[in-house]
């Protein structure tokens, strides 16, 4: 017999292919270079660390951008040869940070970022119709935070983040004869991050980051089954169709080791190394207020595996000053995804990347402009998942540009 599926991937970014829903695109200086954090020349360092904003050399720094991320899978029913694409629009993340240091000892700043956020588009009639249709999702994060310098070459910084969210999901269900469409505007969650910041010497700089997870809640969602209303009355549904849910996601940790080292005064390296926390996200739980469509003894819950298992990023960048105001960037990295074959699902489409990067600077007295642009090369992957009964391959590919701007006043 087929599963009624209604599980639900709130707020899963779906325009990156390789690290579960994180969406890395939170700075154009730092995406040219692989998206290393060990950069603390404006305020886009205060969403990767919030101690790096100690040591941006100006007292006040406000940095913005914006980038477009397109994206595409394909889906093949080996059995039958059928070849299946989504048809995703541009994804828009965004960024703004401001910085103000107070005195020589603390620092503020605020940082709003989209790490999560995208719209997934499949065919309406496409084999995994069950799992997804249309997927569109946004996210915001909001960042407060506070820095302290120790001395000369050491600071120590923490962030209060608070998110919110929404979700618009469309899907099948046979059973039912119909489609269903979850959908939840006002999700939220909290967390912190913790930093530290080195800079033992002018050529060295070390960055040290832990942002905590994030367990995003939807209290007031909205199931709406557009099915016979003749089947009303039996699922517990309003006139309209609906139904109340609750769900919870968990945006989980990221640890981060971050160096960056001037080789000479016009040529610097960086480095980075990321591990993510996804063994957090094993299941995920979908709780109706009437509707008896779940798995559980309890009816109305729709409980489904997710399996997910921690992962890691290697993250690699460079740049050359070529004058004193023209900046050129390159970088390279892997990210794991964080899932094995059998457990592949088509709202959340994760592969093992490799991701090419590079961009340009150039300032123009107290302006900095950025130009950065990725190309990425998942690899493909065999779909095992048992559970959908959902077989086949799956190949993605993947770019990224974004335009930055910044601006320390004095």
């Amino acid at each position: 017999m087929k599963r009624i599926l209604i599980t639900t991937a709130l707020l899963a970014g779906v325009m990156t292919y390789a690290g579960g829903f994180r969406v890395s695109l939170q700075g154009v200086k730092q995406l040219a270079m692989a998206h290393t954090s060990a950069h603390a020349e404006d305020a886009s360092v205060a969403f990767f660390n919030p101690a790096g904003i100690s040591f941006i050399p100006n007292k006040l720094s406000v940095a913005v951008g914006a980038f477009g991320a397109k994206s595409e899978v394909e889906y093949q029913n080996l059995s039958t040869l059928q070849s299946y694409k989504t048809d995703d629009p541009l994804g828009t993340p965004l960024y703004a940070a401001i910085a103000y240091k107070v005195n020589n000892t603390i620092s503020v700043g605020v940082s709003v970022t989209t790490p999560f956020g995208s719209t997934v588009k499949w065919d309406d009639n496409w084999a995994g119709n069950e799992m997804v249709q249309k997927m569109e999702l946004k996210s915001f994060y909001f960042q407060p935070m506070v820095s302290f310098k120790f001395n000369d070459w050491a600071s120590i910084g923490g962030s209060f983040i608070y998110t919110k969210g929404s979700v618009d999901w469309d899907k099948v269900v046979n059973q039912l004869g119909g489609t269903l469409n979850i959908n939840d505007e006002k999700a939220s969650g909290t967390g912190f991050g913790l930093g530290f910041y080195f800079r033992p010497s002018d050529k060295l700089d070390v960055s040290i980051a832990y942002r905590s997870p994030v367990i995003m809640k939807a209290k007031n969602g909205t199931a709406t089954f557009n099915i016979s209303s003749a089947l009303y009355p039996n699922l517990g549904l309003n006139a309209q169709g609906q139904d109340a849910f609750t769900a919870n996601l968990p945006l989980v940790e990221e640890y981060t080791l971050g160096f960056t080292y001037k080789v000479t005064p016009k040529w610097l390296v960086s480095a980075n190394f990321n591990y993510h926390g996804w063994e957090r996200y094993n299941k995920l739980t979908l709780d109706f207020a009437n509707a008896p469509v779940g798995n559980q003894t309890d009816l109305t819950v729709q409980t489904t595996p997710k399996n997910f298992h921690n992962s890691k990023t290697f993250r690699f960048g460079t740049q050359y000053m070529f004058t004193e105001k023209f900046a050129g960037r390159l970088g390279y990295y892997y990210d794991e995804s964080p899932y094995k074959d059998e457990y592949f699902i088509p709202e959340i489409p994760s592969f093992n990347a490799s991701v090419f990067t590079g961009g340009i600077g150039y300032k123009f007295g107290k302006f900095g402009v950025d130009l950065a642009a990725a190309l990425s090369f998942p690899e493909s992957r065999q779909v095992k998942n048992a559970y959908y009964n959902f077989y086949g391959q799956a190949k993605a590919k993947a770019m990224y540009f974004g335009l930055g701007l910044s601006y320390n006043a004095f």
